[in-house]
Order: structure tokens, then C-alpha cells, then sequence
């Protein structure tokens, strides 16, 4: 037969688009034509296959071969497709069964030997050959990642010749078999480190349990990153959905081992980083900073020391979970729900409000310094918390209800009454969610509103501060938002939103 098809998969952003490898041989002058939009990593892998085939003791067909990767509109770049064409030349020219390779799809880079090299990004690919209902055949060292989307029939090979092996009847492979998702043993950090600061870990349990954004001020040295890190240990294990998606992110960047991708993102991006380090781009985009938190925690230390212009990136994916990165031929979405985690002394030398008096700021300079940050940016954050500055003993008495395993609890349940009444954590509800989970009598409706006009609170701050009293009565398991629920989320906001 002088025409075959192969199925491989392309990676654009987190998505792994279907890509048919179809593989004609005519006559005429020995030659090789690679079509359908190939970038230079792809058009090198005429050489590499050529190569490959010979080293295996395989013949490379002496004819005019054209190699068609539809479709033909969807640029392609990198080796993960070199095994589907080598495997598509040989099924044309004769030397593997055509029809044994329709119900798979193939990635891979091939050595000069023929050798299997690993790729980037096959968890995506897995999960859409999954859902065509199609086998894979991943390099060696991509099985694991490959089997974590379970039921998948995933073929592992180290060498084109085990491939070819397999699909021509002589020596089958057993599919790869492993546990499915990994389950992490690491601890996180014990909220029990943090010496003192009641009124923070109290502001650090409601975040966690309503998924709620928050920033911590005060001067260095009060534990505001030792909060922060204690954050993802509150949080809800990820379900297997979630696991999943956390983990195809991270196949795509391919920034941490295969053993942390259970475990909940902790992303804390240096106050230099770039707009496009922090949510994804580049000629060819990848994920940034508040796409590898996805359904993690970012820190954001120095909060006022980051670039205003790119701090303001940040205002619609808190808003909607995912950011849109446009270019000139196409447009990525990366998913980006984050919970935010911030942090920032309270004037340029940190010591503002200090008994000592060590501040030596101007008003002027202070004033300069906190208008780094804007309005729009503050109002979605839903918890502004100052830290004080804590005794200095270096072994105090633990108290045993401040442990990650206690809060952990508590947290837990609030977020399972959550699920069961509306689907999402609180801080996700949407305006006509707000109005029917977070009603209140007219008494209360009306003391709140005075209390948001004294304070100046815009509409979007004021129904956060809802959201906020609604996790705080689900804390103590209550059905009904009552005044000291709206008082206390009161607290947490400042005085103009």
C-alpha cells in the first residue's frame, strides 16, 4: 500500500489537537516532501526519521515520499512527531500492516539510533486520545505521566524496533500498567510555625475555606510568607479532575517531577517578573505564573514593589479564572483559577505604626508607595488583614488548636456545605448566586448598607463582603448570614474599597 495514516497529537498551549500524519509513496527521483505547516523542528525530522529507520536495519523506501500533518492550518513545531512518521513511511512502503495502526496514536522523538525520546506535554495528549477512544504509544519515559489518565491503554516502547515489533505481530508489548494518580506522603508545612498572630491564621482559615483572596500588611518579620506558605496545607485535597488539570499544566511546562503534580500549586514569582512571566507568552505561548497556581495559591510578596502596569494583568483573571493570550495568528486560553495570597509592608522602610518609632517615612512617601497599588486591584481582594509585630521568643508553647490538621477540619466542612448548596467555594459566586445564597433580613440588609456608604465600599466590594460573611457563617455551620458574620467580613475590608 503506498498511502498510510497516523494519528499524533500537537501541543498548542494546554490543549492537544488531533494531527493526522498521512504518508504517500510515488514514483520518481528518490525524495522527501514534508507539507502542513511545519515549523523548523519538524521539517529537521525527515533527516532524523531517515536515520532512525536505516540505523534499525529497517529499509527506507528509495521513492518520491510526501508526508501531509493535517490539518494543514494548525502550525506544528517539535520532535513529538517523528515516531508517527517514521511508523507512517513504513506502513506505506510495506513493512508494517496499515490497518493495525488505526485505532492508535503515536508520540515521540527518535534518536539517530532509533531510539524513543521523551516530549513535553503528553498528559494532554493523553486525555484526548482517551476521549477518541484510541491507544497511545509514548516513549518510555513518559509512561507514568501518560497512565495518570486512567483508562487509557498506553504502549511504552524504548526503541522504533519495539514499535515496529508490535504492530507487525512478531513481539506484542504489554500495555504499560501503573496506579493512576499519585498519591503525595510529603507534608504540607503545620500552620502550628506561626508564632502568635491569632487574628491572621483566624483570616488564613476563612480564605481557605471560601477560597477568598487575601493580603497580609506589616512590618518584615511577622510572619506574613510563613502564613502564606501554611495556605495550600488548609485547602481541600484536589479531586481527581482537578489533580488532572493541575497536572496537565504542569506536563506542559514541565517545571516540577511527576510526584508533586498531585499536590496543590504554591507559585511565589519574584517582584521582578514580567508581565508575560506572570500570565503566560512568548512567540509561541506558555503558561505563566497564575496558570501553574491553577487551583493553587500565588504569592505575591512586596506587593508594591511589582510593576503597576503588571500587577494590573492580574484584574480579570480574578474575575474569571482564565486568561486569553491573543497574537497574530491565534488566540490562547489559559486556565487560571488562583487564589491569591499577598503581602506588603506598610510603608517604603516597613516599620510604619512601630511603638519604637523607627519610621522615618513622609507622608508624601508613603502616600507615593501605597498608590503603587490601584483601587480596581484592591477591591478584589477580600481579606485585608494587618499583621503585628509578634514577642520574640524563640520556643513558645504551641497551642494545640492552631495545627494544619485542625483547620484542615474546619475547613473541610465548610467547603462540603458549599458544594452540596451551590456547586463552587463562595468566593466563585457570580451576582445572581450572591443574591440567592447570601440573603439577609431587612434589618441587617439595612445596617450594612450604612455601614458600606460610611466606608465608602464600591458595589463589587460590597457583595465580596457577602461572600466573605456567607463563608464565615459556614464556618460555624449556620444556614443564615446574622449580624457578627457581617461585622467580622467588615473587619477584613478597608476603609475605601
Amino acid at each position: 500500500m503506498s498511502l498510510a495514516i497516523v494519528y499524533s497529537r500537537a501541543q498548542v498551549g494546554v490543549e492537544a489537537p488531533c494531527v493526522t500524519v498521512e504518508a504517500h509513496l510515488a514514483n520518481g527521483l528518490p525524495a522527501l516532501t514534508l507539507v502542513g505547516l511545519p515549523e523548523t523542528a519538524v521539517k529537521e525530522s525527515k533527516d532524523r526519521v531517515r536515520s532512525a529507520i536505516l540505523n534499525s536495519g529497517l529499509d527506507f523506501p528509495a521513492r518520491r515520499i510526501t508526508l501531509n500533518l493535517a490539518p494543514a492550518d494548525l502550525p506544528k513545531d517539535g520532535g513529538r512527531f517523528d515516531l508517527a512518521i517514521a511508523l507512517g513511511i513504513l506502513a506505506a512502503s510495506g513493512q508494517l500492516p496499515a490497518p493495525a495502526l488505526v485505532h492508535v496514536e503515536c508520540l515521540g522523538e527518535l534518536a539517530l539510533s532509533g531510539a524513543i525520546k521523551p516530549v513535553q506535554g503528553v498528559l494532554p495528549a493523553a486525555l484526548a486520545a482517551r476521549s477518541a477512544g484510541r491507544a497511545l504509544v509514548v516513549p518510555l519515559a513518559n509512561a507514568e505521566e501518560a497512565c495518570l489518565a486512567s483508562g487509557l491503554t498506553v504502549i511504552a516502547a524504548e526503541h522504533l524496533l519495539q514499535v515496529v515489533a508490535h504492530f507487525a505481530g512478531r513481539g506484542a508489548i504489554e500495555p504499560y500498567a501503573a496506579s493512576g494518580l499519585l498519591h503525595v506522603s510529603q507534608p504540607y508545612p503545620d500552620l502550628s510555625d506561626v508564632q502568635g498572630q491569632l487574628s491572621a491564621k483566624r483570616a488564613l482559615l476563612v480564605a481557605a475555606a471560601g477560597s477568598h483572596n487575601v493580603l497580609f500588611t506589616g512590618p518584615p518579620g511577622t510572619g506574613k510568607t510563613l502564613l502564606a506558605s501554611r495556605l495550600p496545607g488548609l485547602l481541600p485535597p484536589l479531586n481527581e479532575q482537578e489533580a488532572l488539570e493541575v497536572a496537565a499544566i504542569q506536563s506542559v511546562a514541565s517545571h516540577v517531577p511527576l510526584s508533586c503534580w498531585p499536590k496543590r500549586p504554591f507559585r511565589q514569582p519574584h517582584h521582578s517578573a514580567s508581565g508575560p512571566a506572570l500570565v503566560g507568552g512568548g512567540s509561541k505561548p506558555q503558561p505563566g505564573e497564575i496558570t501553574l497556581a491553577h487551583h493553587g495559591v500565588l504569592f505575591l510578596d512586596e506587593l508594591p514593589e511589582f510593576d503597576r502596569k503588571v500587577l494590573e494583568v492580574l484584574r480579570e483573571p480574578l474575575e474569571s479564572g482564565f486568561i486569553v493570550i491573543a497574537r497574530a495568528r491565534d488566540r490562547m486560553r489559559f486556565p487560571a483559577r488562583f487564589q491569591l495570597v499577598a503581602a506588603m509592608n506598610p510603608c517604603p522602610c516597613g516599620y510604619l505604626g512601630e511603638p519604637t518609632g523607627r519610621c522615618r517615612c513622609t507622608p508624601e512617601q508613603i502616600q507615593r508607595y501605597r498608590n503603587k497599588l490601584s483601587g480596581p486591584l484592591l477591591d478584589r481582594i477580600d481579606l485585608h488583614l494587618t499583621v503585628a509585630r509578634e514577642t520574640t521568643a524563640l520556643n513558645p508553647p504551641l497551642a494545640s488548636g492552631d495545627t494544619t490538621a485542625n483547620a484542615a477540619a474546619l475547613v473541610a466542612k465548610a467547603r462540603e456545605r458549599q458544594l452540596q448548596r451551590q456547586g463552587c467555594a463562595n468566593a466563585f459566586l457570580d451576582l445572581p448566586g450572591v443574591r440567592t445564597q447570601c440573603g439577609l433580613s431587612e434589618v441587617d440588609n439595612t445596617w450594612l448598607e450604612t455601614a458600606c456608604e460610611r466606608m465608602t465600599l464600591s458595589l463589587r466590594a460590597a457583595h465580596r463582603l457577602l461572600k466573605v460573611a456567607r463563608t464565615l457563617a459556614d464556618l460555624e455551620q449556620v444556614e443564615c448570614i446574622e449580624r457578627k458574620h457581617l461585622a467580622e467580613a467588615l473587619q477584613y475590608r478597608p476603609v475605601s474599597g
